[in-house]
């Protein structure tokens, strides 16, 4: 069985977190205690006036505001995990 993060590795992806904060970046490594982003935009959506989805949509559109260049997040921090590629644009 292949392991699906894996596959994501080298890839622009979004971790969702259990607070209002995003990060979108490149996953260059995954461990068992973290996802490691390189080139991240870490944005948390409590600033500003767009939720998690529209921050999102906006994102892909205009491109990342990369504020870290390498980023560890927790893997207990994350509820999921997906391609920005993925992010479906209304």
């Amino acid at each position: 069985m292949s392991d699906p993060l894996q596959a994501m590795l080298k890839e622009r992806v979004v971790l969702d977190t259990t607070m209002p904060i995003l990060y979108i970046g490149t996953l260059s490594e995954v461990t068992d205690a973290a996802f490691v982003l390189d080139e991240a935009d870490m944005h948390d959506c409590r600033e500003g006036h767009a939720n998690k989805e529209m921050y999102l949509v906006a994102a892909k559109e205009a491109g990342l505001a990369v504020n870290r260049k390498r980023v560890v997040v927790m893997r207990s921090a994350v509820i999921s995990v997906s391609r920005l590629d993925d992010v479906v644009v209304d």
